[in-house]
This record gives C-alpha cells, structure tokens and sequence, in this order.
C-alpha cells in the first residue's frame, strides 16, 4: 500500500507518517525499486494502535517509549503491559470524570426542562 492508501486508511496525514518514521515511531518501512514507501498490513496494525493510543491521550513521548520497547522484542513484554496497565489506569480516570461531568449537565438539563416556560 503506498502513503497515500495508507494515509487514507489511517486518517494519518502523510505529513504524520513521514514524521513519525523520522522520529522512530514507524520502523522499517518498505521501499519499492523506485525508493517510494511500502506498508504493509503490520504496519497497518501498528499504525492504528497508535492512532488508538492517541485518541485515548496517551502522550507521544510514551507512545514513542512503547514503540521502543516493542522493537526490542518479547523481552520487553512486562514493561509494555506495565505501560498499557498505567495508561488504562489514567484514561478510567478520565472517564469516571467525564461522567461526573455528564452527570452535571444532565442535572441542569433536567432541572431547565422542570421550569415553567415564560
């Protein structure tokens, strides 16, 4: 699949993908005879993980030092869990807070909606 495929297929500007191959973060990408970018269906995979981690706000710099351990190999699993685990343990945080929030709001709302109208 060529960078514009892949840019579609990830809702990942080229422009991303280009940076996040400079900085580490998509690893030995393909190259067809004339020197243009390949990926692969594991690229892809890996792509919308990452895509994954962002939208649940994980931060680049933690993403890049899963990135890292993962080249590493399986000897780095434990760290990887240990990474996810502490993310997972912020994002139910965020959420539990966002229900608060929502809980709020639907009070208003209702509270709004038993007022008498002018």
């Amino acid at each position: 699949m060529n960078i514009k495929d892949f840019s579609e297929v990830t809702s990942l500007s080229p422009h991303t993908l280009r940076y996040y191959e400079k900085i580490g973060l998509l690893l030995n990408i393909q190259r067809n005879p004339s020197g243009h970018r390949v990926y692969t269906s594991r690229d892809l995979e890996w792509a919308q993980f990452i895509v994954r981690l962002k939208d649940t706000g994980m931060p680049l710099d933690n993403i890049l030092e899963y990135a890292q351990l993962r080249n590493l190999g399986d000897s780095t699993l434990a760290e990887r869990q240990t990474l996810l685990e502490a993310h997972r343990s912020n994002l139910r945080r965020r959420i539990d807070d966002e229900l608060l929030h929502l809980k709020a709001l639907d009070k208003k709302i209702d509270y709004y909606k038993n007022q008498e109208l002018p």
